[in-house]
């Protein structure tokens, strides 16, 4: 176990940062608890992941408005969640920026969408600095604070080792009853 925390102390940052570039969301909130312990650094844990996640909507944002043959595969295969992220454009404009960076599933669609759409690249770039630096903070700083419950979840994870299958179960399956439901055609 402690090779672990001195693997995590020597390449935590650079996991941290290579996952957080699709998004960050559990890496962050590991970042948070791991740093309650004492084995990582809170503050640049979410600059971490603030820097990474903000190049990584940059990127999808980059790509979807110069490179859309690279792109149209992925569209293809999730068309239903990106009508849902066009939706997301539509009726919030400008707020859908920082609105996507808490929906989990529609994080990476919503960049991909606007830079599809012709969205100003300079607004987006703009809009994404508050939004990126809102979701780090509020996700770093609740995971930090609340890293006891964590820890305390995980150690009972560990003595019941057939909770982790049902809550993995239960978070799946509610993310795809959302979108199922979310993207479901309404018959007119």
């Amino acid at each position: 176990m402690e090779d672990i925390f001195n693997s995590l102390t020597t390449y935590g940052y650079i996991a941290l940062f290579l996952y957080s570039l699709g998004g960050g969301f559990f890496g962050l909130i590991a970042a948070g608890a791991l740093s309650y312990l004492g084995k990582m650094d809170i503050v640049v844990s979410m600059l971490v992941v603030f820097v990474a996640n903000y190049l990584g909507d940059m990127l999808l944002f980059y790509l979807a408005r110069y490179n859309k043959a690279m792109i149209a595969p992925y569209m293809k295969s999730h068309r239903r969640k990106f009508a849902l992220s066009r939706l997301l454009i539509k009726k919030y404009g400008d707020f859908a920026v920082f609105i996507q960076k808490f929906i989990y599933g529609v994080k990476t669609l919503v960049p991909i969408a606007l830079g599809l759409s012709g969205y100003s690249f300079f607004k987006f770039g703009l809009l994404n600095i508050p939004a990126s630096a809102i979701f780090v903070l509020f996700f770093g700083l609740l995971s930090y604070k609340g890293g006891e419950q964590i820890v305390t979840f995980f150690a009972h994870i560990k003595a019941n080792p057939w909770l982790l299958p049902l809550v993995l179960i239960l978070l799946l399956g509610g993310l795809w009853f959302y979108f199922e439901k979310a993207t479901r055609k309404r018959e007119p």
